[in-house]
């Protein structure tokens, strides 16, 4: 039996959820999803430099899941940019938009 997520505290910043080259068709285009919490991810650590274990803890998770969404998550945007590939953020039903407490 398959573990359910455990669930993920966003801040609610994102405002737009789809990104595109400038120029091409939205038809023309192949999509990388990109998830909410991948990008949660890499603005904690990357924009805010929070360690991992920081940013862990404000989204209420393991500092070895937040490796795994800033692996998932950079390998996606540079995919993207390199292949010239819009990016759509998704927010699955485990994402809750609310920082954790304590």
């Amino acid at each position: 039996m398959v573990r359910p997520r455990k669930s993920r505290y966003l801040s609610p910043y994102v405002r737009d959820h789809f990104f595109s080259p400038r120029g091409v068709p939205r038809t023309a285009l192949q999509i990388a999803d990109l998830k909410g919490d991948e990008v949660e991810a890499m603005r904690l650590c990357d924009r805010e430099e929070l360690e991992q274990v920081a940013a862990g803890r404000r989204m209420g998770i393991s500092r070895p899941t937040v490796q795994r969404l800033l692996y998932s998550g950079r390998k996606k945007v540079v995919d993207a940019l390199i292949e010239g590939k819009a990016i759509q953020i998704t927010f699955p039903k485990y994402i809750s938009f609310h920082q954790k407490r304590g």
